[in-house]
Order: C-alpha cells, then sequence, then structure tokens
C-alpha cells in the first residue's frame, strides 16, 4: 500500500468516526461506502484502522443488525451506572420471559406463548414489547382463529448489541439440568 493510499484510508477512518458521532442510528456498510465513495475492501480497512485509533480511548466500533455504531467500552459499564442509575431499565421477569421466548422460538404466536411459560400473557407485555420496537407481527399462523407470529426485529438485536440471532447464548439442556437435582 502506498503512503497516499494509507493517508486516504486514514482520512476515511476520521470520516466514519464523525458520521458515527453525528448518527443517531447505526449506520450500514452500504451508506458509509456510498457517503465516501469506498470500495468493500477499503470500507473494511478504514474500519480496522478506525478500531485501532478507539483501542487507546474509550469508545469501541461496534456492529449491529442495523450497522455501526460508537458506543462506550464495556469495563465503563460501572462508572456510568454508578453516576446515573436512572439509566438502567428494569425489564420485568415476565417481559424477559416473553422476549426470550419469541426470540428462541420465533415464530411465534400468543399461544404458544403462553404454552411455554404456562400462564396467560398480558396484553401490556406485549404492548412494551411493540412499543420499544423488539418484537413485530409477520403473517398468520394458518390454524382457527389465524393467530398472528410474533418476530423479533433488528431493533431487539441492537438493543442486546447482537448482529443476529445465531449470537443468543446457547439455551441449557434442560434434562442435564434435571439430572443435577
Amino acid at each position: 500500500m502506498t503512503d497516499t493510499q494509507q493517508r486516504h484510508l486514514d482520512e476515511m477512518s476520521k470520516h466514519i468516526e464523525v458520521l458515527l458521532h453525528a448518527s443517531e442510528a447505526p449506520l450500514t456498510a452500504n451508506v458509509l461506502k456510498m457517503q465516501l465513495s469506498l470500495n468493500t475492501n477499503e470500507l473494511a480497512r478504514a474500519l480496522e484502522i478506525l478500531q485501532q485509533r478507539l483501542d487507546a480511548g474509550v469508545l469501541t466500533l461496534h456492529e449491529t443488525a442495523s450497522g455501526y455504531r460508537l458506543q462506550i467500552a464495556d469495563s465503563y459499564s460501572p462508572l456510568i451506572q454508578r453516576v446515573f442509575p436512572q439509566r438502567q431499565e428494569r425489564l420485568s421477569q415476565a417481559l424477559l420471559e416473553t422476549l426470550s421466548v419469541i426470540a428462541y422460538k420465533q415464530p411465534v404466536t400468543r399461544g404458544d406463548i403462553e404454552h411455554v411459560r404456562g400462564v396467560t400473557l398480558s396484553s401490556n407485555i406485549l404492548r412494551q414489547l411493540f412499543d420499544k420496537g423488539w418484537i413485530e407481527e409477520k403473517g398468520y399462523k394458518e390454524t382457527l382463529g389465524r393467530p398472528a407470529l410474533l418476530h423479533t426485529t433488528p431493533q431487539f438485536l441492537d438493543a442486546f448489541g447482537l448482529t443476529n440471532l445465531d449470537e443468543l447464548p446457547a439455551l441449557p439442556d434442560m434434562e442435564a439440568i434435571k439430572a443435577l437435582s
């Protein structure tokens, strides 16, 4: 790589950083390539340079399902939680259970969720998940009453720092857990 190419990529990494700081939402690779007139290889190299530069500071480059964003390094979480405790959002156990069933078993219906959890599903829980943009209806089950099929959204992945559902933790082997009892 020539000095000119290296300087260009260094400058492009700074442009990416500026755009990510200014953006309210993650930026996709396609948006970055289009706005900065980069090809795929140039973008990858510019992102590497940006990450190397960020490694010396408190921010990290994070890729989510919706694109790239800058975020504070995980090692600073205790400080943030101590200084800004109101920022912590408490999610109820029922909401987390419902979200887990949807994430791991999608597409699911309300009845499927109630069957797995063993309790009636509160409309308020589903409303909260819809309001957060973490779930959506995608089609209907071909059965009596044609219940809506629920799926997670890219906003769910972004909220939990995932790029895709394959990054969800593995479910525990329930038979192995029962054998320990």
